[in-house]
């Protein structure tokens, strides 16, 4: 089988199910995005300060492709068919940020991104996981989506703040805070 159908020529895609719909639509945006982070994850489980984190890395990855497939399905009869999404994937990503935090050093400031090239990695992802974030809500609010993908990538932009500042804490990094400049007053 070839990977090319030349089907998508005109602009459109085709949804589980069969229905096709424009490639600017806001499903496909939403599921692209969880695509776009799904590989950012990858390249943070190839980091070697994240040797011990690889396996739940994975999870959460395999978790992003559960969220596409929902994404990607028009019915609630093709949903019935794929993995679940369940409350234990986001107490997971819970369980993991509180493991960090009891290891690192309070927060007591805003951080910039960056540092070392695996924390900036880790930025990225966690932006773009805050933009899939909105565009499923936009997606929801026209259509149907399960609450918890919301709540699970919320939970999983919270993980990868908080993976950012473990990273940057095991490289033996400073963490730079932001300290916003303030016009003196005449």
């Amino acid at each position: 089988m070839k990977i090319y159908t030349k089907t998508g020529d005109r602009g459109t895609t085709s949804l589980i199910g069969g229905t096709r719909l424009s490639k600017a639509h806001v499903r496909i945006d939403a599921y692209g995005t969880v695509d776009e982070l799904n590989s950012y994850i990858g390249m943070l489980r190839d980091q070697p300060v994240n040797e011990q984190r690889r396996d739940l890395l994975k999870e959460i990855q395999d978790r992003l492709f559960t969220i596409g497939s929902h994404l990607a399905s028009e019915s609630d009869q093709v949903k019935r068919i794929l993995p679940d999404l369940l409350d234990d994937d986001v107490t997971l990503l819970e369980t993991e940020m509180d493991i960090i935090d009891s290891k690192i050093p309070p927060l007591r400031a805003f951080v910039l991104p960056g540092g070392h090239q695996s924390v900036s990695f880790g930025h990225i992802a966690r932006t773009v996981c805050r933009r899939a974030e909105r565009a499923v809500i936009h997606l929801q609010q026209g259509e149907e989506v399960e609450d918890i993908v919301v709540r699970y990538l919320n939970r999983l932009s919270d993980y990868l703040f908080m993976l950012c500042r473990a990273m940057t804490y095991e490289l033996e990094i400073e963490e730079v805070t932001w300290k916003p400049r303030v016009a003196s007053k005449k």
